[in-house]
């Protein structure tokens, strides 16, 4: 039994010492565990628009469009608010998460947005560019967004249906240009947002 049991033993260590010797040949490392893959970037770019978005905002120069990614449904497709009529994106009563929206107008001054995601905090500030459009929160990590703030001309107002609170009162950009929506170290997605211009 020892001789067999020095057999094995001996069997082992040969097929260690080789094992150690091809890794080091091959320049391989130690580890055989497969890289993670990289994080998804958190930039969004914001979908093409629709005929009715572009229509109307040639009829209306200071029309907001707006155009949510929400969980399990994807974009939802292009509203836009104009003439005081309000632009509603998002679910109501489903509990379905906001993750990220798209923003477009051809309005003088245009629109700046940030978000705040979850285990993210605030992203940087995005604005519509020479060709209106812009995106902010993330697609395909499953991550909510908590708030919202834009920057734009006075007159612009937006309010947020928030997880297990609701409809929050409607904001309206002040002299200031600036407006806030949803919460901060809550844990609450947004569900729902609706735009006035």
């Amino acid at each position: 039994m020892s001789k067999l049991t020095k057999f094995l033993r001996s069997a082992v260590m040969a097929g260690l010492a080789v094992s150690a010797m091809s890794l080091s040949v091959a320049g391989g490392s130690a580890s055989a565990a497969p890289a993670a893959p990289a994080a998804p970037p958190t930039v969004v770019n914001a979908p093409m628009l629709s005929p009715a978005a572009k229509l109307a905002m040639r009829r209306d120069r200071n029309a907001v469009c707006v155009n949510a990614h929400v969980q399990n449904v994807g974009w939802q497709g292009w509203r836009c608010s104009s003439n005081r009529r309000a632009a509603v994106v998002g679910t109501v009563g489903r509990s379905l998460r906001l993750e990220a929206l798209a923003v477009s107008t051809r309005r003088a001054g245009g629109v700046c947005a940030q978000a705040h995601v979850q285990d993210q905090g605030w992203q940087r500030t995005r604005c519509t560019g020479p060709r209106g459009n812009m995106a902010i929160g993330t697609q395909g990590r499953s991550l909510r967004l908590e708030a919202l703030r834009l920057s734009t001309r006075p007159g612009v107002c937006a309010q947020a249906h928030v997880a297990t609170i609701g409809w929050q009162k409607l904001q309206c950009t002040g002299r200031n240009g600036q407006l806030e929506v949803g919460t901060v170290g809550r844990s609450l997605s947004i569900e729902a947002l609706r735009f006035l211009a």
